[in-house]
């Protein structure tokens, strides 16, 4: 089961409210909040694809880059025995723990988007 959408390289959120008997979700990947919800999936799809053109019409008015910037770093935390099976495995193929790193994480896209 998928709980996305994409539209225009954006991608959304979907998750359902039995209280409200609704789908709702909300926008990832940028500096703002946008939700969007419906009733079917019909609606809740329009309504994403309306908020995805809104949003970048605001944008576009106000000269706002819509996508949220990602430096290339971040902290994780991992068990202390995973970390030094990586270094160490890092030390042994003869690169930074970084590279190690980014190269299982490459692995990991790639495998999953096949």
């Amino acid at each position: 089961m998928n709980n996305f959408l994409e539209y225009k390289g954006f991608s959304g959120t979907i998750e359902f409210s039995s209280e409200d008997d609704c789908f709702f979700g909300k926008i990832i990947g940028i500096n703002d909040l946008i939700t969007f919800e419906g009733k079917s999936v019909e609606e809740i799809k329009a309504s994403f694809s309306e908020s995805i053109d809104d949003y970048l019409e605001i944008c576009e008015e106000t000269g706002k880059q819509p996508e949220k910037s990602y430096k290339g770093s971040f902290n994780i935390r991992i068990d202390p025995v995973l970390h030094k099976k990586a270094a160490m495995l890092a030390i042994a193929a003869n690169i930074s723990l970084n590279q190690f790193v980014s190269s299982a994480i490459s692995e990991k896209i790639q495998i999953n988007s096949d």
